[in-house]
């Protein structure tokens, strides 16, 4: 679905990412680790639009995307989400799904003088599809919470629902564990695995758990230095030397570290 060709990112002298190249497989859920500083986040930001590259191409399904904005991206089906959750949190968490997906007829002025009926008729359809998305994601009991109230994991299942508003292709999810409890982080797990065999997402994983990368991976493509350094299970990333001198700065005698090193 996603093919990355020597994409490049700096800042100045600084190469955040430097000449990464990858595939993403339409229907995997690919994760994607590496140290800190090693160009994970600058490499969503480029494919998502958010940022410009220096040079290189990202090809989505054959077409040419590099450079396009988010809200382009947004209508091909390419959506990501954030290291912080990034919800509206004065509207409850049902509002915060019902304005997800564009072109609604409430956002015109004829419409709001001339089309109440019509804008009436998608705000009870926006609504009910919202609270299917909640109850999917096991947490229809916030449903009527603000979103600023609710936990840091519930916000994550938040975002997620939002990709669900939507005809997502492919979803891109940076540090989706962060700061989430294991109960919630198994039941974001879950969702992600569900939407992937259910309904056809294709993912992209940023995480720096690994027992959660090893519970839904596969394949695993580690960064190191803005470049791709390997890809495969994550048994063949645990027992590659050059991840091992990436983490740790050590020999294979240490690779037992990299069990419990963030990635």
């Amino acid at each position: 679905m996603i093919v990355v060709e020597d994409l490049h990112k700096h800042f100045g002298g600084f190469r955040a990412v430097d000449g990464a190249s990858l595939r993403i497989e339409t229907g995997s859920i690919t994760g994607l680790i590496g140290p800190n500083g090693a160009g994970k986040t600058t490499l969503f930001n480029v494919i998502a639009g958010v940022l410009e590259p220096t040079s290189g191409r990202v090809i989505m399904d054959g077409e040419d995307i590099t450079g396009l904005p988010p809200h382009d991206l947004f209508h091909k089906g390419l959506l990501r989400t954030f290291q912080i959750a990034h919800e509206f949190g004065s509207m409850t968490c049902r509002e915060n799904l019902m304005m997800v997906p564009g072109g609604q007829s409430g956002e015109t002025l004829w419409n709001t003088w001339f089309g109440r009926k019509r804008i009436a008729d998608e705000e009870r359809a926006l609504r009910a599809k919202a609270d299917e998305v909640l109850e999917f994601l096991t947490i229809e009991h916030i449903a009527d919470l603000k979103a600023s109230e609710v936990s840091g994991g519930q916000k994550k299942l938040l975002e997620l629902g939002r990709t669900m508003m939507v005809d997502a292709k492919i979803v891109f999810l940076d540090e989706v564990g962060a700061g989430v409890n294991r109960t919630l982080l198994y039941t974001i797990a879950d969702a992600i695995k569900q939407l992937n065999t259910e309904r056809g997402y294709t993912f992209v994983v940023i995480e720096h758990d690994m027992d959660f990368i090893d519970k839904i991976c596969d394949p695993v493509i580690c960064m190191a230095e803005g470049k791709v350094l390997a890809e495969g299970t994550l048994a063949e990333i645990k027992a590659n030397e050059q991840v091992i001198e990436a983490y740790l700065g050590t020999g294979l005698k240490n690779k037992d570290q990299l069990e419990t090193t963030g990635a």
